[in-house]
């Protein structure tokens, strides 16, 4: 009982009431109606409360069946939401005049079940356009006093897979095709690669280890992978060949021109010890010299940082655009100028990955999970 005091399940649960209470006062005109709409609140009540607040560990089937059917309704009520609220507005508009009158019985007579189905298209066409996997983005990131040996250096950035209860193998060998086909000459895993234990998803994640060229794959790590067990899941990477960036630096050299790649930690690491956090200052190693400096961050809040620290190009993901409405519009407002593509933070590039997996909700509504392909090029 305790448990269900904790703070986080009460504010939940508030959220939950209310909108339940705004969408059955709204289109709950019969009492089936208003007890059918509590069964998807209930589900999306679960999941946080049992398996993030109780800390239970997702072991079976089942477990990834009530994930999905929770996801599902998030995006369901979600876009429920959004429908209703425009119907009101609606209804509103066209009773302020007589002129629409007519416009307002109408709408007010036949628009309540076109919200319903409504909110099943879009939640039908935004799950095919997340589940179907990434297209392929090619971007052109113009950088001043590059050495022209490296000149059309291609990376293929991977960003926010969320392998776990519905991104599986299937679509990590998808991801892996994919990014094989580009021939690239660097890797860059920008984090939240996944939600789940080793012991859970080390066999879905795999395929990551045919990456080409492996030599050249580096890894950072997200929120979520810290929420999963940062320290099996970095010695999982590792054993696959994947280079994990812990703050630290590694210097490549391309056609006889030396470049540096930086990775630091997520905020997220202070969780669990205060001096874990992010050191893009330590990851620049500016006792290397002048050169191209690339930093790896899941999270684009640390891109003042990474500007300071002398990087030259941040790659990152973490905001996965918003994955859908309202949520697009919401993380621009949270993540401001790096909520998503391409930006500058001074004279520092920053390019955020719209994701390459979706996280809760398999849904995309606006954005689309995308493979980056990014290609240096000299300042005009």
């Amino acid at each position: 009982m305790r448990r269900l005091l904790n703070p986080t399940v009460l504010v939940i649960s508030a959220i939950l009431l209310v909108v339940y209470g705004y969408v059955a006062w709204r289109l709950g005109t019969t009492s089936e109606v208003r007890w059918a709409l509590t069964l998807p609140f209930v589900a999306i009540w679960l999941v946080p409360v049992v398996y993030w607040v109780f800390e239970r560990e997702s072991t079976s089937w089942l477990d990834d069946v009530l994930h999905a059917v929770a996801y599902l309704c998030m995006g369901w009520v979600s876009f429920l939401i959004v429908l209703t609220a425009a119907r009101d507005v609606l209804l509103g508009a066209t009773s302020l005049f007589a002129a629409t009158a007519a416009a307002y019985g109408v709408v007010s007579a036949f628009s309540e079940p076109w919200v319903f189905v409504g909110a099943f298209a879009a939640l039908g066409i935004g799950a095919v356009s997340a589940l179907r996997g990434p297209s392929v983005r090619h971007v052109d990131i113009p950088i001043e006093g590059l050495d022209a040996r490296l000149a059309n250096l291609r990376i293929a950035l991977i960003s926010d897979l969320h392998v776990g209860p519905i991104i599986g193998a299937r679509y990590v060998r998808r991801v892996v095709r994919l990014a094989n086909a580009l021939a690239p000459d660097l890797i860059a895993l920008t984090g939240d690669i996944v939600d789940g234990s080793v012991a859970r998803l080390a066999q879905d994640v795999a395929p990551l280890a045919d990456l080409r060229p492996m030599d050249k794959a580096y890894l950072v790590l997200g929120n979520h992978d810290y929420y999963s067990g940062a320290a099996p899941w970095t010695a999982q990477f590792r054993s696959m060949g994947l280079r994990v960036l812990l703050n630290e630096h590694v210097v490549i050299e391309r056609g006889g021109a030396r470049f540096l790649i930086g990775g630091v930690t997520d905020p997220a690491a202070r969780r669990s010890d205060s001096s874990q956090g992010p050191r893009p200052d330590r990851a620049a190693a500016p006792a290397e010299g002048p050169m191209f400096r690339l930093l790896l961050a899941h999270n684009p809040g640390l891109a003042p940082a990474a500007a300071k620290a002398g990087f030259d190009l941040q790659l990152s993901g973490h905001t996965h655009a918003g994955q859908f409405f309202p949520w697009t519009l919401a993380v621009r407002l949270v993540h401001a100028n790096h909520a998503a593509g391409l930006s500058r933070e001074g004279r520092m590039w920053v390019y955020v990955s719209a994701g390459t997996g979706s996280w809760g909700p398999p849904v995309r509504f606006g954005t689309e999970p995308e493979l980056t392909l990014i290609r240096l090029v000299p300042a005009a």
